[in-house]
């Protein structure tokens, strides 16, 4: 049998494109875990700096307005600053008395609410409570009374945590200022190292998000201007207690906390409303959903139209991913994001006709009728119309 020469056999050599393949492959992975790690280690930082961004979009549109009226950049920002902080001041001074003496209220009233509730169950549904070991935990010695030296015995934790959230403060108010008051340099600077295209597409970006958390503070803060009011009319009408507070409570809550605002802004009044009188409780809960729907139908889309535009399906799913991705701090940096990617989109994308084929479609599914009002005035005309 003739053997067949080396020369003659097919070439079992590696390709030599597939060492680069692989190691090119390990590097990507390598370089994807490093920057993993990367994120998780600095994602404080991540979120300090989103913040700042955010803040400085949302104060960049009150300080250009100063400059344009001759007052410096610097100036005019720490104007903005201090405004904030007074602001901010207020709402907690205003609030923490609420709680400090609601709380205090509640200890002292406790012992005859859980007597009030032990008759009443007894009464109505013949069930014995142990109210005395209730009772007990609000005498001296019990769980309650002794809340405060088990506070005391960790007041070295509790002060290191306010350092460090005063920490992360301090260091959001500098990225911010600086954002702020040095804004057109730091636009300059980034894109003098970008072609002439490019810097052109950044700053369209930019104004975008500094127009679109402009709008979203804007509308937010006359929202909860227009709530503050209303509550606090309705409040001091039912003799509701600490009448401004619950109705500024209300106000800021249920515009700047995405999605659960609206509840946690109104369980607060409520419960104080209800431990001072039950109908009083029930009055301010009436009125808080009925302001709500007033809220929700007439005055935020006249409101958002002319500042944010979102639609609440996009607005719901980006609060959920922002949350996801950064807590509380994303649920509250979703919005305005959102609604600077849909301005960014809506600038890019090139839109086209519908077809007639789909109108058409569309229109067989949804018949056009006449308003709701002529409907109304004609079914009366026919009640009322003699034969």
């Amino acid at each position: 049998m003739d053997e067949v020469s080396p020369e003659e056999t097919p070439s079992q050599k590696v390709p030599p494109w597939l060492f680069r393949a692989i190691l090119t492959g390990a590097v990507a992975l390598g370089g994807l875990y490093v920057l993993g790690w990367l994120i998780a280690e600095l994602k404080m930082l991540i979120v300090i700096v989103l913040v700042s961004f955010f803040l400085s979009f949302a104060l960049e549109p009150a300080v250009n307005r100063m400059e344009r009226l001759g007052i410096r950049r610097g100036v005019g920002t720490g104007i903005m600053f201090l405004a904030l902080l007074a602001a901010v001041g207020l709402f907690l001074w205003a609030i923490g008395t609420v709680l400090a003496d609601q709380i205090g209220d509640f200890a002292d009233d406790a012992p005859g609410y859980i007597n009030d509730i032990e008759d009443w169950l007894e009464d109505t549904f013949d069930i014995e409570v142990d109210a005395q070991g209730l009772l007990d935990e609000f005498q001296e010695g019990g769980a309650v009374a002794n809340l405060a030296t088990r506070l005391a015995d960790n007041l070295i934790n509790l002060g290191a945590t306010v350092l460090q959230v005063l920490f992360q403060i301090l260091t959001i108010a500098l990225f911010t200022f600086y954002l702020v008051a040095e804004g057109p340099k730091l636009r300059r600077n980034i894109c003098s190292l970008l072609p002439a295209e490019r810097q052109r597409q950044v700053l369209s970006i930019w104004n975008l998000a500094i127009d679109k958390t402009g709008g979203y503070i804007y509308s937010r803060l006359i929202l909860a201007v227009i709530s503050f009011l209303a509550h606090w009319l309705v409040f001091w009408l039912v003799g509701a207690p600490f009448p401004v507070p619950m109705a500024m409570w209300v106000g800021l809550i249920s515009q700047f906390v995405p999605v659960i605002g609206t509840y946690i802004a109104g369980a607060l009044p409520v419960i104080i409303g209800l431990l001072d009188q039950p109908s009083t409780g029930l009055a301010m809960l009436i009125a808080i959903v009925v302001y709500q729907q007033v809220e929700n139908y007439l005055l935020q889309p006249k409101v958002t139209a002319h500042t944010m535009e979102i639609h609440v399906t996009v607005a719901f799913g980006s609060v959920i991913v922002g949350s996801l991705l950064l807590g509380a701090v994303g649920a509250v940096l979703a919005l305005p994001a959102a609604a600077t990617i849909q301005a960014f989109l809506a600038s890019y994308l090139e839109r086209h006709e519908v077809v007639q084929e789909l109108e058409d479609a569309e229109a067989a599914q949804h018949p056009e009728r006449e308003p709701l009002g002529d409907r109304l005035r004609q079914m009366l005309d026919r009640v009322f119309t003699p034969k």
